[in-house]
């Protein structure tokens, strides 16, 4: 399989997937479609794959935030009601293995971290479903997606995972979770890393040039100047690398003899705007994971103002598109046909979208004021002690100044009609 030449091949999952047949069919991957594109090469000369990429800063900051707050998120069952408000229900099958434990091995959030890791980087996340025999769903098992083909045989997908020692497994499209990413067809995604390979590989470049720099000292390059013929050059500088070459070398003072000079030919970083560039590359390799740049240790161009905002934005504007993709896709894949209608899973993201305290509290107190907050709805969002029927924490309240609309003027009306009858 094409992938296994520009992967490496690691450890299997500690389930492995249960071979359904070995028919061929007509495959719809990146893998077959783009396979030119996987070789990695870019413009700055560094190849770049999912794990090389990993290793530059700004790719793992981004990588590793979005995954963790995916991963912290409460993540709920609901049961829509016939008023059609939703009532959280943890007595479901699919609650503890969406809250807890996805499978015996792994937690919830490691599950979660995961999938959101692969999504992020390959494009898409699988993980083969696991049920009884009353068809419930008892637990999930991440799959590494670069070994996993999406094929379409007999008009139906299919999914081929490259196991090891078993070859290529099938699995049917209702025993794989698939959370797809930005595609070209509806059915798989295509890896921002891919898409982005020259962006990031300008990101490397620049690291290892300023790896290298402090490697060969604060001038990275230079000439000896002898007034004579030097006998022994290659001996003359050993000796001098030997002295002075080296960040631990660096402020030492060079002494020259016979009448010897040194003189520097490279131009320094900060000449070469190396630092803007490498802050430039970070800004950049954010905008590519829309992640607002003060979350990767950028705060050039953040202040007191502008964070909160910010971050308010990285919610609705990144997390929401990604929760919008989990949700759909958990639905689709883990709630059985005949509970589609009224049971739905979903992200808690209230936490995550609270101002500051002075704003919060505002908003409870005109949300109390106007009757459709109860004083137990407020304390449920600050994880405070419910008060009880007696202490009226369930009781809701409107403003008494306030009429409907159409009665505006009509006591004055019926004033003014009873004075004319008289």
């Amino acid at each position: 399989m094409i992938w296994d030449r520009f992967f490496k091949p690691r450890d299997k999952p500690r389930r492995s997937p249960k071979n359904e047949d070995n028919a061929d069919g007509e495959y719809l991957t990146l893998a077959s479609k783009e396979g030119w594109i996987l070789q990695g090469g870019t413009a700055a000369g560094k190849y770049v794959s999912n794990m090389t990429a990993m290793q530059t800063a700004a790719v793992y900051a981004c990588v590793k935030l979005l995954a963790e707050a995916v991963a912290s998120l409460p993540l709920h069952v609901y049961r829509k009601d016939k008023d059609g408000s939703k009532i959280h229900i943890d007595t479901h099958p699919l609650y503890k293995l969406l809250h807890d434990a996805a499978n015996p091995e792994i937690s919830s959030f490691i599950w979660r971290e995961t999938s959101m890791t692969h999504l992020l980087l390959w494009g898409n996340a699988y993980s083969q479903i696991i049920r009884n025999g009353l068809g419930q769903v008892i637990a999930l098992y991440p799959l590494l997606p670069d070994k996993m083909t999406v094929c379409r045989e007999e008009g139906k997908l299919v999914y081929k995972y490259m196991s090891d020692g078993k070859g290529a497994v099938k699995l049917k499209r209702e025993d794989v979770l698939h959370i797809a990413g930005l595609g070209f067809d509806g059915l798989v995604g295509y890896s921002p890393i891919t898409m982005q390979r020259n962006t990031i590989g300008l990101s490397m470049a620049a690291e290892e040039y300023g790896a290298k720099f402090f490697a060969n000292g604060a001038r990275p390059g230079g000439v000896l100047e002898h007034p004579g013929v030097v006998k022994d050059s290659e001996k003359l500088k050993e000796s001098w690398n030997s002295q002075y070459q080296g960040s631990e070398n660096f402020g030492k003072i060079g002494i020259l003899e016979e009448g010897m000079k040194y003189n520097p030919i490279s131009i320094p970083p900060e000449d070469a705007q190396f630092l803007e560039t490498r802050k430039y590359q970070k800004a950049d390799i954010a905008s590519i994971f829309r992640v607002p740049p003060h979350m990767i240790g950028d705060l050039d161009k953040s202040s007191f103002n502008n964070i909160e905002q910010m971050s308010l934005d990285f919610v609705k504007y990144t997390l929401n598109p990604h929760i919008a993709r989990w949700e759909q896709a958990l639905k689709k894949s883990l709630v059985k046909e005949s509970e589609k209608d009224s049971i739905f899973i979903m992200f808690n993201l209230e936490g995550l979208l609270r101002g500051d305290y002075k704003s919060r509290i505002d908003a409870y107190a005109r949300g109390i004021q106007n009757g459709f907050y109860c004083v137990n709805d407020v304390r449920k969002l600050e994880d405070m002690p419910l008060l009880d029927d007696a202490e009226g924490g369930n009781l809701h309240f409107v403003n008494g100044n306030m009429v409907k609309l159409k009665d505006v003027g009509a006591a004055y009306a019926e004033k003014i009609k009873k004075k004319e009858g008289e």
